[in-house]
């Protein structure tokens, strides 16, 4: 996806002639159904504006130019992207990242440095690092750059409002290996900046060039349980973006000041789905492990933790653990403590297992003591069960008033869904979890994301088996709306509990049975990583946390949509969730997030099929 390409001639004479911002205003709209920000106008006014002005300085007539172009499988979009050949005939392209800052401020992170934004300073990556990250990325991920076709990849930034002094932060000594890789170019310096451009791209005759990249492939979408054993081996092959990549940095520094400092400080990092969560939370675990600090990768989740240990066996259990595991630790018994799906923290740790001797300690007490610093991933929108309350207000206030210094952060960007932020931001406006301007779905987006409504149940399961056998990760999901029975006592098979008409098939293996199961099926806790769950229909407990190439939900009757009233109704009496049918003040929230979670588990694709006509019918509408 971009919103411009065209020759350097076509975006000098649109620039000239003031129709590039309307151009790019007119194609964002077709693409997201809203209207950019005004701080982005403005950002296209200005510094296309000084780009424009550069290339037509230069002569540049033939080159093929791209304006915000996505990155693959990402919402991330690249300011500008110019190629052609240079006086050797060879193809070039070239990233341009435009910034207009006018100053910035040190920061005690590795990558980063302070930008005022309004009425607080904000920690972002420096150009020369934000630039070359994308570039690396491109040039793992499109066809164009990782193949044959030896078309170098370059990049540097332009900030053209930006005036330096001799000891401005922006090439403090840190940064030096950056800028020299991948230069930056400030205000009075547009000489050098031509002569960087002139270097790659004189002789022009980009547009073959423009032609192989918008028609290039992209490589596949790593999946997290695949490579979760390089990452702990410290051979990531996930790379950090920008918001990303600050919130690394800053639990980095935070544990080596900890020890200066002896102060404790927690990192509350907000993400919805898809947004790189566990990415961030398995690179931090790797680097921490690598580097002897003591580090656990804890979780409320025992479908996500037992398949983690199951990936690196016994040993993976002094470091993948549970929230609920830290009432007998001690004081900073840690270095770093990541709490992966914070939201899903309890009021305590005390349970059927363990007795409480009549102390109720909350449990966000007992992780906050144990370590120096604490790492909590949280999205609001993913509690989904009563006495879950790890919300992002909660864990603020409760640190702050622990004397616990706090560091917030918010994930932004989409890296599931095929990096489509429209389809989060239409799921969470129709299932009434918050207004955002994505009320339609274009079928037209079927080349982005692949949502589809299936007529039939059995359609939807032979989709998901096909995907499957066509070597994509593939399950499929349901509210629970069956009850959930025990395996056979004497066969250990499952009971087909997931009845609609003639369709019938058995959830995945329900956790805490007495009763022992068949060898070929998983438990429940593996349902998602082991081969064997492709035959079972999961819920919301064993989906959490996952992703799939594609996800294929049954819309059950615990919620429907009221299409005389306008409004989602909660069905209770259809549920059979015991915890969450109970709190009728909650009720509708938890099943609006556990549809959300369900329809979000697809990276290239989500196929639902509804149990009630009317919902189905409510969704139809918003799509075209």
């Amino acid at each position: 996806m971009k919103l411009y390409s065209g020759s350097s001639s076509d975006f000098i004479n649109d620039n000239n002639q003031n129709l590039i911002v309307s151009k790019l205003q007119s194609e964002f709209f077709k693409h997201f159904r809203q209207d950019p920000q005004p701080s982005e106008i403005r950002s296209w006014k200005e510094s296309l504006q000084a780009m424009s002005s550069i290339f037509e300085k230069l002569k540049f007539t033939s080159h093929g130019v791209l304006l915000e172009y996505q990155l693959p499988l990402t919402s991330k979009r690249l300011d500008c992207l110019i190629c052609g050949k240079d006086d050797n005939g060879k193809e070039n392209a070239v990233i341009i990242e435009l910034k207009q800052w006018s100053e910035t401020f040190d920061s005690d992170c590795e990558n980063s440095l302070s930008v005022n934004y309004g009425v607080e300073l904000k920690e972002l990556l420096h150009p020369s690092v934000q630039v070359g990250q994308y570039a690396e990325y491109l040039s793992e991920n499109h066809s164009i750059f990782t193949s044959n076709t030896d078309i170098p990849l370059f990049a540097c930034a332009y900030l053209h409002n930006y005036d330096y002094s001799s000891t401005d932060p922006l090439f403090n000594n840190k940064f030096s290996d950056q800028i020299s890789k991948y230069p930056i170019f400030c205000k009075k310096e547009e000489s050098n900046l031509e002569e960087f451009l002139l270097s790659k791209l004189s002789k022009g005759d980009g547009l073959p060039t423009l032609e192989k990249i918008q028609e290039g492939k992209y490589n596949p979408p790593k999946k997290l349980l695949s490579e979760v054993s390089e990452i702990l081996k410290d051979r990531s092959p996930y790379i950090l973006l920008d918001e990303q990549l600050v919130v690394f940095d800053k639990v980095k520094t935070l544990i080596k000041n900890a020890y200066q400092t002896n102060k404790k400080a927690a990192v509350i990092v907000k993400g919805g789905p898809g947004t790189g969560k566990s990415v961030i939370a398995l690179n931090l675990l790797s680097y921490f492990l690598h580097n002897k600090y003591k580090s656990h990768y804890a979780t409320g989740s025992k479908a996500f933790t037992e398949t983690f240990r199951k990936i690196f066996g016994a040993k993976s259990r002094n470091f993948f653990t549970y929230f609920n595991e830290y009432r007998n630790a001690y004081q900073d018994d840690l270095d770093v403590l990541i709490c992966d799906e914070a939201h899903r923290i309890r009021e305590s740790s005390n349970n059927r297992f363990q007795k409480n001797n009549g102390k109720t300690i909350p449990q966000l007490y007992e992780i906050l003591k144990a370590s120096r610093v604490t790492v909590l991933f949280i999205d609001d929108f993913q509690i989904v069960r009563p006495g879950e309350i790890g919300s992002i207000k909660y864990v603020k206030e409760y640190a702050e008033s622990k004397n616990v210094q706090v560091f917030e952060y918010e994930l932004e960007s989409q890296f599931r869904c095929n990096g489509s932020d429209g389809f989060i931001n239409w799921l969470n406006n129709t299932l009434g979890i918050k207004a955002t301007a994505n009320v339609i779905w274009k079928e037209a987006d079927h080349s982005t994301y692949d949502f589809r409504i299936i007529d039939s149940p059995q359609k939807l399961e032979q989709l998901i088996i096909k995907k499957n056998k066509e070597g994509h990760s593939a399950r499929m999901v349901a509210g629970f709306c069956w009850q959930w029975s025990d395996p056979d006592p004497k066969t250990g098979q499952l009971k087909e509990d997931v009845i609609i008409g003639d369709f019938k098939r058995s959830w995945n293996a329900k956790e805490f049975s007495k009763n022992k199961l068949a060898p070929n099926i998983p438990k429940s806790s593996l349902w998602a990583y082991s081969k064997n769950g492709i035959g079972q229909v999961g819920c919301v407990y064993t989906a959490q946390g996952f992703e799939f190439d594609y996800v294929g939900v049954i819309f059950g009757k615990d919620m429907v949509y009221d299409l005389d009233n306008g409004t989602w109704k909660g069905l209770p009496e259809n549920s059979h969730d015991r915890p969450v049918k109970k709190d009728k003040v909650n009720y509708e929230n938890y099943i609006k997030n556990t549809y959300k979670i369900l329809m979000s588990r697809g990276i290239k694709g989500c196929y639902i099929h509804f149990i009630d006509k009317d919902t189905e019918r409510f969704f139809k509408s918003r799509m075209e």
